[in-house]
Parts: structure tokens; sequence; C-alpha cells
């Protein structure tokens, strides 16, 4: 069969790795793709949101399934296009992928359902959200309605810090559109968790744990990120913990979104807290995380492919996966001044030296004049699996020694609670 995956980060690197393993495709197209995507698919320069482009280019190659990775796309209806045209697509229709493209919506549905959230408030006045930020006391979160790149969700130690984001979202308007509309909330203590289910409209199936780290420097400091390093599994999210996550939250969620005439197929990331009082949802995604989906990709035992057939088609999925016993953890090579402005075009040294055992995803890369140059923050996700987490993690570590570019950052603590936890530190 032919498949066309649409993106070009660093999750869309593992999951055409992954599809490509899969015998039942013989041709997989990616649009827009990239240096690293190019090992394992055709890449078409078109952008993820060109969408009569993407539904042409599947006509005109006659492409049999389609996978969208990205969130903005699923946001703005490209999967409704492709089924208007008779297009087998998986990721949610529109109506169903607003529980990411809008924060008061997902919000709403978790407080109808009873779905366990922190409590909270929409706002469209800033006054009116000031006025419940006193009532609520810091700390507590500001989160932009919109997509805002992974950086909508601002954290506030104190009332003033939550003023300035109140002020940079819905006044200085810092996230555009996807700020004019907030959600104040309560701020939840526990550890948090990214976990991922495969639903078919009706029913879910459980797809794994991941924990990621979202500041940009060492001890969690800095500002958000969209993602600086993942492992998988979580220390502690075992099998019984899984399920009361998918009877609590996945499968409550998924029914109201059917009931609600919004069936959703694809990937949910549902954001944990895991809280004294239990799991709590922090956030929907309306896809794989990233760079979640680097460590999960990499451990997942299963062909993909049948499986995001059959959640296409809603057809029934599987009770269960499997999955490689061995961690898996990626570390990010982000450009210096990542997440705010960063240079592109920089010289990229050591790649192939560093993909020995390990797997160097692309996420922001490019070719210039037949060298491989930075093109983005995120750069490359360097992912390695071993015996335990430590060894997963000095794989990994040993493998970003090799690469080179001009300001290259990364954290230096990726997965360290999970090797202090295992050691008992």
């Amino acid at each position: 069969m032919k498949v066309l995956l649409v993106g070009g980060g660093g999750r869309e690197h593992a999951l055409a790795w992954k599809i490509t393993q899969s015998p039942l495709v013989d041709t997989l197209v990616a649009a827009p793709g990239n240096p690293g995507i190019a090992r394992h698919a055709r890449c078409v320069a078109i952008p993820v949101d060109a969408h009569d482009d993407l539904v042409t280019l599947a006509e005109r190659e006659r492409i049999d399934f389609t996978l969208v990775g990205p969130e903005a796309p699923l946001v703005a209806g490209l999967c409704d296009r492709f089924a208007e045209r008779g297009l087998l697509a998986l990721g949610p229709a529109a109506k169903a992928a607003q529980l990411e493209g809008s924060k008061a919506f997902s919000k709403a549905l978790m407080a109808r359902n009873g779905i366990p959230t922190a409590r909270f408030e929409t706002f469209v006045d800033p006054t009116e959200a000031r006025r419940y930020c006193q009532t609520l006391g810091a700390p507590l979160v500001v989160k932009a309605d919109g997509l805002a790149a992974g950086k909508g969700a601002i954290v506030c130690a104190t009332l003033d810090e939550a003023n300035v984001a109140i002020r940079a979202c819905m006044e200085e308007r810092v996230f555009g559109a996807a700020g004019a509309t907030v959600v104040v909330e309560e701020f939840l203590r526990g550890e948090e968790v990214s976990f991922f289910a495969l639903a078919n409209g009706v029913d879910a199936l459980a797809l794994g744990s991941a924990q990621d780290h979202k500041t940009v420097f060492d001890g969690d400091r800095g500002p958000n990120t969209g993602g600086m390093g993942a492992y998988s599994p979580v220390p502690g999210f075992d099998a019984a913990f899984e399920g009361r996550v998918m009877e609590t939250i996945v499968r409550p969620t998924v029914a109201a979104l059917a009931g609600g005439g919004a069936p959703y197929r694809g990937v949910l990331f549902v954001g944990l807290m895991l809280t004294d009082n239990g799991p709590k949802v922090l956030e929907y995604n309306c896809r794989w995380g990233d760079p979640e989906c680097q460590v999960i990709m990499t451990r997942l035992v299963e062909d993909i492919v049948p499986l995001l057939l059959a959640a296409a088609k809603g057809a029934p999925l599987p009770d269960h996966v499997a999955w490689k016993p061995q961690p898996a953890v990626c570390v990010n090579l982000v450009s210096g001044g990542y997440p705010g402005r960063y240079p592109t075009g920089l010289a990229i040294d050591g790649v192939e030296t560093a993909a020995g055992d390990v797997q160097v995803f692309h996420a922001g890369t490019a070719e210039r004049d037949g060298r491989l140059v930075t093109a983005g923050g995120r750069v490359l996700g360097v992912t390695a699996t071993g015996r335990d987490v430590r060894d997963a993690t000095g794989r990994a570590y040993d493998a970003v020694a090799r690469i080179r570019f001009d300001g290259m950052h990364y954290r230096r603590d990726i997965a360290r609670k999970a090797i202090d936890r295992r050691e008992g530190a």
C-alpha cells in the first residue's frame, strides 16, 4: 500500500521510521518531510497548511492511507477535507480536534462528564480573569485557549506573575488570537506523565506512557519549550494505573465526543498529573507528543500500520500491544536561543558518527549545498534504548557528544528522575 505522512518534525521522522518497517507498506510519501524522513520516504515540498495541495497529492499518487502528524492541520480540518473526497486518513475531524484546539472546549467537556481535572474558569475579559486569580490564589496556571506551539500554559508562582501572563495573552496578544480567551486553573502538584491511546471513534487502545521535559534548562528551570527530551516507560505507571486512566479518563472522553456528534479517530495524548487524589487531566493533545513519540515508537514491538488502519476505519482494536522491555530515552538538541529567537542555516556535524545503535531523529533540519544544516528550534532527537534507564541515558548522551553545531544546547538531566527512583536516590 501507499501511505502519505503529513508533517516534517521529529515526531514524523519517528513515525516514518516505524511505518516503513511494516510489510504492508510499499511506498511512503511525506509532505513536507525533512532530510531524516527522506531516508524512509519520498518527500514532497508541500506545507502542512496547504490542504488543497495535500488532497490533490493524495489523489494524484493514489494514496491508500494518510497519517496526519501535527496538530495545526488537524484543528484546521485537514481530515475533514480528506473524508469529503473519500480518502482514508487518520486524525480527528476538526470538531473533535477542539480537544487540543480550544482549552475552553476541553475543560468544559471534562466538567460536564466528571473527568478529573483542575478547578478552572474561562475568561474573555482580563479584568475578570485577574479577579479570579485573586480568588484562586497562587500558584496557578494561565492557559491560552488556542494553539500556542506548546508554550501557552504559563505557571505563575505569584499573583504578579499571573497578572503578567494575562497581560501577555489577552492584551499584548503574544500568542495572537489563541490568547484572546484564557483558562485560569489551580496548580496541581504531583508527577507529570504523558499518556497515549489510539481511538476508533467508540473505544480506545492504550499506547503507553512517557515523561517529557518541558523547560529549556536543567532542573526544570527556564521557559517552557515544545519538549527537551523524554523517556519511556514511566516508573510506577504499571498496568493497574494504566487501566485506571483508561476507565476514568480516556474512555469517558471518547464516549463524550461520540455522544456530542464528534467521534474521535486518532491518537489521543492525555497530559496527566499524578496527584495525591489520583490522576487528573492537565491537557489533551490530538496527536502524538514530540519527543514522546520518539521513545514510544522505539519501544513498540507491534506493526503500527494495522493499528492505524483499524482506528481510521472505525474497526475493532486489540486489547493490548507488545512492548520491548528495554526503556528508551530521547535527548533533544536545540538551537541557541530557543525557545526564543535563534539562528538557522548552521552546519551540523557528527550525525552519521552518532547514529550507530541509536536513532537520530531529525526535527528542524535542512540540506544546503549538500550539507546538513539547522532549520528550527528543536534540531535533532537522539534516542537510545538500554538494559535499564541509566544504560539508555548513557547511550543517548554518548551519541550526543559526537554531534556539533554552533550554539547547540541540550539538557543534561533527561531521565534523571527515573534513574534516581530506580536506584533509590
